[in-house]
């Protein structure tokens, strides 16, 4: 797990048995799915990877015959461990513990890795959504709608994979999983849309952009050049993922405290969320431009485990917590507002 995410590797450990198992197995899969989508192959090749994996979900039985042909492929732009995931050395004994889950988890699981599996494969196809459109050699989402669809398929999904765990699991009442399915997909949203304000410099410099082409018209544009923007423009961007994560909020609020491992999970994917989107507005004078550098410290995660454990059990300090960060930002943004 640390080979292919440090940070989720990091939040696992807090769920309990057999959660833990479930959610590890299904964070691989999604790896899975990222791989084929991230080689540059034709879309025709990766079309007919996503027929075989769409067959591994519902038949893990078939793993080796499917990951030995997989194993003769070239991947090209993979890494080394990426490729090797695709193996039977490096991939089979994923496949062996997916086969073992239980029906019901294992089927929530291949739901939605399929699903996730089908959104990345309309993310090749130029008539299905989401668009993409091109600039002066940058590839980008084209409206608005089109940047909600693509963060669904590749982490609104996942909010709702995890989601139906957690209920399989814990063993959730009815009132209170309806109340988690309303906000899981914005859970998975505002994590991916973090990220894209976090990575947009090392995307633009692989020729993407995952902030839309309906945003960067008003910009002028000056983002693709990494030359700034205007503090308002920058609001606009933070606020559109402030609002995924007040949606996250409430999810997590609607945990029940027995949940305690999830609850801990969760708090430490929003927190670290938050204090990125506060240290973007605190330095937003390099946001967008050559020095665009958002990364918290490792002190600020210490700290939001610090915070973690101190809320787990109290829902009002994390309605304050959030808030407090949402008006922070707010404040930095507007300061600089009326220095321009």
């Amino acid at each position: 797990m640390n080979q292919v995410s440090r940070s989720f590797a990091l939040v696992v450990p807090f769920l309990e048995t057999p959660l833990n198992h479930w959610i590890a197995t299904a964070y691989l899969i999604c790896r899975v799915v990222d791989n084929i989508e991230d080689c540059t192959r034709s879309v025709e090749w990766k079309a007919e990877r996503f027929e075989e994996l769409h067959e591994l979900l519902a038949h893990p039985e078939k793993a080796h015959r499917v990951l030995s042909g997989w194993e003769q492929a070239s991947w090209d732009g993979l890494t080394e461990s990426e490729t090797a995931m695709m193996g039977v050395a490096g991939g089979l004994p994923l496949w062996q513990i997916y086969s073992q889950i239980p029906d019901s988890a294992r089927q929530g699981i291949g739901r939605w890795a399929g699903e996730m599996a089908r959104g990345m494969l309309s993310v090749q196809d130029p008539n299905d959504e989401p668009h993409f459109v091109e600039h002066n050699g940058v590839l980008m989402l084209q409206r608005e709608q089109d940047y909600d669809r693509y963060c669904y398929y590749v982490a609104g999904t996942v909010g709702r994979m995890s989601t139906e765990l957690v209920v399989d699991h814990y063993g959730l009442e009815e009132d209170t999983s309806s109340l988690l399915f309303k906000d899981c997909e914005a859970c998975g949203r505002a994590l991916q849309k973090t990220n894209i304000v976090k990575d947009f410099a090392e995307d633009l410099a692989r020729g993407v952009s995952f902030l839309p082409d309906e945003w960067l018209q008003r910009s002028g544009y000056s983002p693709l050049q990494l030359t700034g923007a205007s503090p308002d423009w920058k609001m606009m961007v933070l606020d559109n993922v402030l609002k995924e994560l007040r949606e996250s909020v409430h999810y997590l609020m609607a945990l029940p405290f027995r949940a305690k491992g999830y609850r801990m999970a969760s708090l430490m994917c929003l927190l670290p969320a938050y204090q990125t989107l506060l240290l973007a507005a605190k330095q937003q004078h390099i946001l967008f431009t050559e020095q665009h550098h958002v990364k918290i410290s490792k002190l600020t995660m210490a700290q939001c485990a610090k915070d973690a454990h101190r809320m787990l059990y109290d829902n009002e300090a994390i309605d304050r917590y959030s808030r407090s960060i949402e008006s922070e930002i707010g404040a930095k943004l507007s300061v600089s507002a009326m220095q321009v």
